[in-house]
């Protein structure tokens, strides 16, 4: 009889062994397939976000060559008065101090060894 009790009690041993294993890889089978499917989700956002950023740069790109563009002309524009300013046009002269009075002003070329040849003159200018 001893016999009889033994394999039924391996028996009952096994069974609940493996349905525990079972039943405790639940939750961490639940919370990968979560995790996938949320940096699934991610992955997919980001990657779209990236084309609509692309394409809203392409789309720029016309403007900000047009902007250099009127950049590069006012800069042509505003050192050919400084020439005429340094040649002694009155018109000219009175263009860039305005302009250098607004801070657009480039400083001309000859303008900046004229103050250093004469340190001891006070500047009354006021630069903004």
């Amino acid at each position: 009889m001893a016999e009889e009790t033994d394999p039924i009690e391996q028996e009952e041993i096994v069974e609940p062994v493996a349905v525990e294993t079972t039943w405790s890889n639940l939750p961490f089978i639940i919370t990968i397939a979560a995790l996938t499917v949320y940096f699934g989700f991610q992955t997919v956002q980001l990657i779209s976000e990236r084309g609509n950023l692309g394409q809203v740069k392409s789309s720029q790109e016309a403007a900000i060559q047009e902007a250099q563009k009127v950049q590069t002309q006012f800069r042509n524009l505003v050192t050919k008065t400084g020439q005429l300013a340094d040649q002694g046009h009155a018109g000219a002269k009175m263009v860039m101090e305005e302009l250098q009075k607004q801070g657009v002003g480039f400083a001309s070329t000859q303008a900046a060894p004229e103050t250093k040849v004469s340190p001891g003159k006070p500047d009354t200018k006021s630069v903004k």
